[in-house]
């Protein structure tokens, strides 16, 4: 199906929203095979799409790459290949002088990642980069970014109403001109990690100029899913999708919940590098949280976790009334693994280290990262959770 239809505010709509969190997206990617799987056989196809069922794909980080990917029509399968056979490339260590910048390389992640999309949309390698308006994308497609330059988080979509995508009225910076690659890069450009990307607008105009960008998931938004809804249903977003529990569908997908906990912490240690290493991974643990929390509240809760011994898991039962005070907006489910010694125990993975698969960058472990995906998604992801929108 065209995006454009699926753009139309009418009928059920289904958004599919992947938190950041580099290798460990492997887990994201696990999830959604089984995801992929199920859907298959409901809809007797073996060669059903996730782009088939969902009609909005966003994504921070690693999910900014799946999403893209699902977006351009890719099956499960191929995205999980394009990770395992590129993780230690998109991890290629700096020439040390340049380590104290940032640690890896950005050129083998930004060549795979344009290749592979060029592909999945039906170009040759050395042909003209897609860009995010390309008309062969098979969903709504927002990504979440950082702009550096004016210190402000920046969700990228090829939505054709947004006031920055309006080629009708040729603006010389319209967002659908740029690069789909190379904002998938700039969404991925974690600091001390990756160098940040220059992204340039109305190139080759009197008016050209660049922003410089950085991970998406040092913004609030590591968890895009309530941006995605905002993003369909506040009027300047142009799409007014409408809300109710019967209407909207936002299935959210982490990359593995693990609490720093250190109960033997001494205030003596909490100098300025530690709180250089452990601020930013805070804030983005609380944003997510905070942004899980408030689609819970929201929406019609139908899978997630606890969240925590006060909050609950805020699932609803079925026929139960409200459990907050407003009418519910849309349906919920939330898929994020317990990767903390006690969650690994509960999937049976005592084997496991749960250091070797909370770091974004641990492509020593991505079997044991595959096998913690597999086993979540074994176990609690089901087609009911999905209601009546199936």
């Amino acid at each position: 199906m065209d995006f454009l239809k699926k753009l139309e505010p009418n009928g059920q709509k289904k958004i599919l929203s992947l938190d950041g969190g580099g290798i460990l997206g492997l887990m994201t990617v696990e999830i959604l095979a089984k995801l992929e799987y199920d859907l298959r056989i409901l809809y007797d196809n073996p060669d059903y799409l996730l782009s088939d069922y969902f009609d909005f794909v966003c994504g921070t980080s690693t999910g900014a790459i799946v999403a893209s990917c699902i977006s351009a029509g890719m099956t499960v399968d191929k995205i999980r290949e394009f990770y395992v056979n590129s993780g230690e490339d998109m991890f290629d260590k700096a020439f040390i002088l340049k380590r104290l910048k940032y640690t890896y390389n950005d050129e083998p992640l930004a060549k795979k990642i344009r290749i592979e999309l060029n592909r999945a949309l039906g170009y040759a390698d050395n042909d003209t980069p897609a860009t995010l308006g390309d008309p062969h994308l098979k969903t709504v497609l927002m990504l979440m970014l950082r702009n550096h330059t004016t210190d402000s988080p920046w969700a990228v979509s090829n939505n054709p109403n947004a006031k920055y995508n309006e080629k009708e009225r040729k603006r010389k910076d319209c967002n659908l001109n740029l690069p789909l690659w190379q904002l998938v890069r700039a969404s991925t450009a974690a600091p001390t990690f990756f160098p940040p990307e220059v992204v340039t607008f109305s190139e080759g105009t009197p008016d050209e100029y660049s922003f410089i960008f950085v991970d998406g998931g040092v913004t609030t938004y590591n968890n895009p899913a309530f941006f995605a809804f905002q993003m369909v249903t506040t009027k300047p977003y142009g799409m007014n999708w409408k809300t109710g529990v019967d209407n909207l569908l936002i299935v959210s997908i982490g990359t593995g919940k693990a609490p720093k906990e250190r109960y033997d912490l001494d205030v003596d240690d909490m100098n300025l590098l530690h709180h250089a290493k452990s601020v930013p991974s805070a804030l983005m643990n609380a944003a997510s949280s905070g942004w899980d929390m408030a689609c819970r509240m929201l929406g019609h809760c139908r899978f997630g976790a606890e969240i925590d011994r006060e909050y609950g898991d805020m699932v609803m039962p079925k026929g139960g009334e409200s459990n907050w005070t407003g009418e519910k907006l849309f349906s919920y489910v939330r898929y994020d693994p317990d990767v903390t010694k006690e969650g690994l125990a509960e999937l049976g993975l005592e084997h496991i280290k749960p250091e070797n698969i909370q770091s974004l960058d641990s492509i020593k472990y991505m079997e044991e990262i595959q096998e913690v995906g597999k086993t979540y998604a074994d176990k609690y992801v089901h087609p009911s959770q999905l209601g009546l929108f199936i």
